[in-house]
């Protein structure tokens, strides 16, 4: 919006020319992603408050967490907001990968909506069922799969896969890429989903691979960097770095109200339009691979729920941790919540900055 209305004036104020730049407007979107995530935060608290939407907690989860419920939940509505509406202010409306990437935020939350009014409507920790659940994404991740490949037949969009370490060589799928869209986006929306279990985890997380994608599109999106470091162009990439930096602020300006101890949590509606916006982004930059070291911790708390669940039923009721999601082991090893957060926020730093340093190893 903001775009259309101030650059044109550089003809008349050289000043103006200043926002034709995506360094500038992806700061700039990240910058009121926070400040609006800051301002709305207590207001939607409030809400929530008075209409008696709180988080339910499971049984069968750490005892600790009990103390929790009634926490205003749903608060990725906040997210979701606090991301689109500065990208709607500061990006270019000409390029699609943007409307992608709010689309996909926004109906992968529309999915996680629905299994948060459920269990407000039946006051329990299941909303959805697995089967239900399941079944909207990987229709929603179709369908976006397929909005892909027709962008791909009509060159607008590469149907090449590109492979970490590997400098020129991409292999062509064609409408093989479908299941793979599928199994990015719907594993992600999951991964992140499963990490959603303590004060501040899932979104600390998130901020440091918004952070790294967001480095990532520029990169893809500048065709100087992207040809020095021998990785795949994607002129398009370079507006969606304005989503990517409002993303990002938008999970900073989220923090601030779900650090512990929370005054919000994000519910489902926060935590599949993330995990689903995430692996969007690496789909549209063809840096998919490079997804599962940007979100490692993610993938490790998925890991750690599919290890438990086939080992718990291979060897007859035996489990190799004490609880999965791996943050709930920690716990019950004793760790404060809030050391099971900060340890897993350095390892995420750790796997964003080798996933940024593997852009030179090539």
């Amino acid at each position: 919006m903001l775009y259309w209305l101030l650059v044109p004036l550089r003809k008349t104020f050289f000043f103006f020319n200043v926002f034709r730049y995506i360094t500038v407007r992806t700061a700039l979107a990240g910058l009121t992603a926070l400040l609006l995530s800051l301002i709305l935060g207590p207001w939607l608290i409030r809400f929530l408050k008075k209409r008696q939407i709180g988080q339910e907690i499971r049984a069968e989860g750490p005892q600790s967490h009990h103390a929790k419920k009634g926490t205003p939940s749903m608060g990725g509505i906040l997210i979701i907001a606090g991301t689109v509406f500065p990208t709607l202010l500061w990006g270019n409306f000409e390029d699609i990968y943007i409307w992608l990437a709010m689309g996909a935020m926004i109906f992968f939350g529309a999915v996680g909506f629905m299994d948060d009014v459920l269990k407000v409507r039946k006051k329990r920790s299941l909303g959805l069922s697995s089967r239900q659940k399941f079944a909207l994404q990987f229709l929603l991740a179709a369908l976006i799969g397929l909005a892909l490949i027709g962008l791909g037949l009509a060159k607008k969009f590469s149907l090449d896969i590109s492979l970490p370490f590997v400098k020129s060589w991409t292999a062509y799928l064609g409408w093989f890429y479908l299941p793979w869209i599928v199994f990015i986006l719907v594993g992600s929306s999951n991964a992140v989903n499963l990490a959603d279990g303590l004060d501040g985890l899932a979104i600390g997380l998130t901020f440091f691979s918004a952070t790294a994608l967001t480095a990532l599109t520029y990169i893809v999106g500048n065709i100087k960097w992207s040809s020095y470091l021998g990785i795949a162009y994607v002129s398009s990439a370079a507006e969606l770095t304005v989503f990517a930096g409002a993303l990002a602020g938008a999970c900073l300006g989220f923090l601030w109200f779900n650090c512990h101890p929370a005054q919000l949590f994000m519910g489902d509606v926060g935590a599949l339009s993330l995990g689903g916006t995430l692996g969007l982004i690496a789909i549209l930059i063809k840096q998919e691979f490079l997804l599962f070291f940007v979100a490692g911790v993610f993938i490790l708390e998925a890991l750690s729920v599919l290890l438990q669940v086939t080992y718990f039923k291979l060897s007859g009721g035996k489990r190799v941790f004490k609880m999965a999601p791996l943050h709930h082991h920690f716990e019950l090893m004793g760790w404060p919540e809030e050391k099971v957060v900060i340890r897993f926020w350095i390892l995420a730093i750790v796997f964003a900055l080798f996933s940024l340093t593997t852009l030179k190893l090539r």
